[in-house]
């Protein structure tokens, strides 16, 4: 049974109140808040049994270490990815695409060569590929969604021409919920011989994952959106490619030896984890992991999914808001503006007097932004301990806000 009023016990911060009210918070997408177990992780790791990793041979290296690397075989399963030697654990999904781009992308593009994207990429996925833009004369190609938000996969797989070298596309947007069918665009890029980057952000969130059914050659997470801690994540990254990436980052333990004339580079997936990483976060992203691994991803999706369609429902009751992506297919994300003078901005403080987080502004994606001729939404992102009773308290705050700005 999925007990979601159970659920809401384990995340402390809930039971809050925030001018007064109790908080409802509706910013998942931006980051989602943290269950107890991860709070105890993070601490008993600090605590009591911190130390540097993969460094020492003494007893509290070791336990740092067996603790760490046992996270990437917690992600691999959390992916649904047999081989766990294809995830590269980092900060998040921002310096996984990054290291993408430095070292996979630019040793092989040239000025000329493409880059294909949507619209409604974050900016995660579009800066790293105007770094390549600037610096090497690569083009980027911009696929359109549709009026409701949605992407025809077809279009991406049409706009692969003989000079395009990757394919870099999102798997759920951050704005509009679109859920995007990945795998088509993935075998249609893979039948022209181009590779696919998937920004995973919030997906990995929302729905289960089988990446080795999906066959992406990259695909990237975050932990802080996964109800663990910020500095967290990882990139998984098909042997194929591994093959082919030069290292990201040079420094302690991405090497096997350095002489004054020579660097021998440590194996995949440690050739590409410099420096020491974010030991403690990466553990509470394991235990994050495991907490929702054991609610169920497909329990979580199915919660989130009564969310969405009672959101739908009552927003659509709300004849002076407009909701941007209506598409069958999306997540329990909904972004919306009020008809009339009032900005995203002024609106998302009327809420948050009523104890309702939502976020408000471009949400890094100003491509999409000016896209649908908008200046600012407000976002309202729904998690796995979200309620109806507080979509009823997001409708009856933004009922308030059109009374004062209407």
């Amino acid at each position: 049974m999925y007990d979601v009023h159970e659920i809401r016990k384990d995340f402390p911060i809930l039971s809050r109140q925030v001018n007064g009210k109790p908080l409802v918070y509706l910013d998942n997408g931006a980051s989602a808040q943290k269950p107890q177990v991860v709070i105890d992780a993070v601490t008993r790791a600090y605590a009591e049994e911190y130390s540097n990793v993969h460094r020492g041979l003494h007893y509290l290296s070791n336990l740092a270490t067996e603790k760490y690397e046992g996270v990437r075989g917690t992600i691999a399963r959390f992916l649904g990815v047999a081989d766990e030697e294809q995830i590269i654990l980092n900060s998040g999904t921002t310096e996984g695409i990054n290291m993408v781009a430095y070292g996979w992308a630019m040793p092989r593009m040239e000025a000329g060569d493409e880059i294909v994207l949507s619209v409604m990429e974050h900016h995660a996925n579009i800066v790293p590929w105007h770094f390549l833009r600037e610096r090497q004369g690569v083009q980027l190609k911009w696929v359109d969604v549709d009026s409701r938000g949605a992407l025809d996969p077809q279009a991406v797989i049409d706009a692969i021409g003989p000079k395009t070298k990757l394919v870099a596309i999102t798997h759920l947007s951050n704005v509009l919920g679109t859920v995007v069918d990945v795998k088509s665009i993935i075998d249609g890029a893979h039948a022209k011989g181009v590779p696919v980057l998937v920004d995973g952000s919030q997906a990995a969130v929302h729905m289960p994952l089988d990446l080795d059914a999906l066959n992406p050659d990259f695909y990237a997470i975050t932990g802080h959106k996964l109800y663990g801690p910020s500095g967290s994540g990882a990139i998984f990254v098909h042997r194929d490619r591994l093959a082919e990436m030069q290292p990201f980052m040079g420094g302690g333990d991405m090497i096997r030896e350095v002489h004054k004339d020579q660097v021998i580079y440590n194996d995949a997936p440690m050739k590409f984890e410099a420096g020491t990483p974010g030991i403690v976060q990466t553990i509470g992203l394991g235990v994050a992991l495991d907490y929702m691994m054991g609610l169920g991803m497909e329990n979580i999706a199915a919660h989130e999914a009564v969310l969405r369609d009672y959101t739908r429902k009552r927003l659509d009751g709300l004849n002076w808001l407009s909701v941007q992506g209506t598409t069958d297919d999306k997540a329990a994300i909904f972004s919306f503006t009020m008809n009339g003078a009032a900005h995203a901005h002024d609106i998302s403080t009327i809420l948050d007097k009523k104890g309702v987080a939502v976020r408000a502004g471009q949400h890094c994606v100003g491509p999409l932004m000016d896209h649908m001729g908008v200046a600012a939404t407000c976002r309202a992102s729904f998690g796995l301990y979200n309620t109806e009773d507080e979509v009823d308290v997001l409708i009856d705050a933004l009922e308030l806000a059109h009374d004062l700005f209407g």
